[in-house]
């Protein structure tokens, strides 16, 4: 899909209809990504990403990149920087408007004074606890703080402490003026400001009150003139209070939340605390493990920006929450390596193939192409002799009757080479097989017009005396279901298997990130942290077999 279409990335869907029936000249369009630099990006922000991306592309408008850096206890430079990373590699650009929360700090502080004199917020003392009681349930109102008839003066004289230090974390907030009898328990005077005396990553320690995400959030969309603020479902119930906030302070544009349904994918995790935990813990090879749905870790992985883009768009823009099956991702991924990937072939489980009657010590050159369905991608020479490997699963004593690879007296071809058929089979003192003997038909040769029998099974081989030596990562789900778990799920101890393969010599040269398809054994790519020349580690990016069938 071309982020330049002008239906992109997702088409029309009801946030369309929105922003038409509120602009006039919808080329005004100004939209936002605001992640929180506590963690990195995962699948679920991609959807966000392109939205709101995509939306500012379809209608000539513009879309700012901002940090919500409200929280200075969980936020960090490598995640700013890491953020910025993927938002460029799924194909985005901010231009010049790169925006921060902190960057606002004063005017926020400039806003919650202009509340307080119009009698709109008081400085709270209760506690957290205290608060959290205070507010009652869905069916009974909440009880009035003490503190909420305090003057204007007391107020404002009592923020004013709180930003010059003088009290301790916890012990005051702000909080908006509402109605504790609202039937949203979001507007029952809910607390915009708190103390944290924490050195901030952009501002240092000129602060020790920091505003809460609901205040600042509608404040830095008014600021930034943005005129739709798509936010996920969760915060569906938050947008009375989003409203209330700018149109409280005198704002010259007046942003409108819409909510979506947020990217949920079956057995994957994607909450930040959890995957922050992984990595803090070393469980995972970092941020970027490639068995994490972060987009560090699919793009480390080998998915490329292109499917992340089309999954997105195939998924869809709905306000109904719903579970998506990893296997459609797969598919996307698949459908755009397909015809990208040179394929060469690969044993990731060897057995030896030893022809009989092929002369010791011939070696011969063989053409193969390059991609079965691209003839742009040429050819190459692939070295033959008469011991190869082939993979294990390739043979069977005792065969079923559709098993159509090799057998005791059954006959296969060699890709690109011969026709061989199998004759015997040496095993050690444990019963597994060792070596696999053979005869061939030096008149099969491939490309020869040889028309005298045909063959059900083709399978792929690499010459054992040119052999390169790979190490090959062989990926699960992270996690598995676990009803006895508090999350529900537990990580899958066989979620990784790295296993020792051979491949033909054309894999020489490879760089970090270079993709391929090992033939019959999936798509694969040099891993970018850990391959070198001396020790070539592929990461298998996605099997070659899919159980997602799109609709046509």
């Amino acid at each position: 899909m071309d982020i330049n279409d002008k239906e992109a990335v997702y088409g029309s869907n009801f946030i369309n209809t929105f922003i038409e029936e509120d602009l006039e000249d919808t080329s005004k369009v100004v939209t936002r990504f605001p992640p929180e630099p506590n963690g990195y990006l995962h699948i679920g922000h991609a959807k966000s990403v392109c939205l709101n991306f995509g939306l500012a592309k379809q209608y000539g408008g513009i879309c700012n990149l901002r940090f919500d850096d409200t929280n200075p206890a969980k936020e960090d430079v490598e995640f700013v920087n890491s953020i910025q990373e993927d938002i460029k590699w799924l194909g985005f650009d901010w231009g010049d408007r790169l925006y921060f929360a902190s960057s606002y700090f004063d005017k926020m502080y400039e806003y919650a004074v202009e509340l307080i004199k119009k009698g709109l917020a008081f400085v709270c003392d209760m506690s957290a606890e205290e608060v959290k009681l205070s507010r009652g349930t869905l069916t009974e109102p909440g009880t009035e703080s003490p503190c909420r008839n305090r003057s204007i003066e007391e107020n404002l004289d009592l923020f004013e402490r709180m930003k010059n230090g003088e009290f301790a974390d916890g012990e005051k907030t702000l909080r908006a003026k509402i109605d504790m009898a609202s039937p949203n328990i979001n507007m029952r005077d809910p607390v915009i400001y708190r103390i944290a005396h924490a050195t901030h990553h952009a501002t240092g320690d000129k602060w020790c009150i920091y505003p809460m995400y609901d205040y600042a959030h509608p404040v830095e969309d008014a600021i930034e003139g943005v005129t739709h603020s798509i936010c996920t479902m969760e915060f569906e119930d938050h947008r009375p209070l989003y409203d209330w906030v700018v149109n409280n302070i005198d704002f010259p544009v007046k942003p409108r939340q819409i909510e979506f349904a947020k990217l949920n994918l079956e057995n994957t995790i994607m909450g930040k605390r959890y995957l922050r935990n992984l990595v803090e813990t070393n469980q995972v090879d970092g941020w970027d493990d490639p068995r994490l749905i972060t987009l560090s870790g699919i793009r480390r992985r080998g998915y490329t920006p292109e499917s992340i883009r089309n999954f997105c768009a195939m998924v869809g823009v709905a306000k109904a929450n719903s579970i998506v099956d990893l296997a459609q991702l797969e598919y996307c991924v698949r459908e755009d390596l397909q015809p990208r990937c040179p394929v060469i072939m690969a044993v990731l489980d060897p057995v030896k193939l030893i022809i009989d009657n092929y002369p010791e010590g011939k070696t011969e050159l063989l053409e193969v192409e390059n991609h079965p369905k691209n003839e742009d991608m040429g050819k190459r020479m692939v070295p033959f002799s008469r011991e190869l490997y082939i993979e294990r699963e390739d043979f069977m004593e005792d065969p079923p009757k559709k098993f159509f690879r090799l057998a005791l007296g059954k006959e296969v071809r060699l890709k690109g080479a011969y026709f061989v058929t199998c004759t015997d089979v040496v095993k050690d003192s444990s019963g597994k097989i060792t070596e696999i003997h053979c005869t061939y038909d030096p008149a099969t040769k491939s490309g020869l017009n040889f028309t005298a029998r045909k063959v059900k099974g083709t399978i792929h081989w690499v010459n054992c005396e040119s052999a390169v030596e790979i190490s090959v990562n062989l990926y699960e789900n992270l996690v598995v279901p676990d009803e006895n778990s508090d999350n529900g799920f537990s990580l899958n101890p066989d979620s990784l298997k790295t296993v020792k393969a051979y491949a033909e010599p054309s894999i020489k040269g490879t760089d970090k990130m270079d993709r391929f398809q090992f033939m019959r054994n999936g798509y694969f790519i040099a891993d970018s942290k850990h391959f070198t020349d001396e020790n070539m580690v592929f990461n298998r990016i996605v099997s070659l077999k899919s159980s997602f069938k799109p609709n046509k």
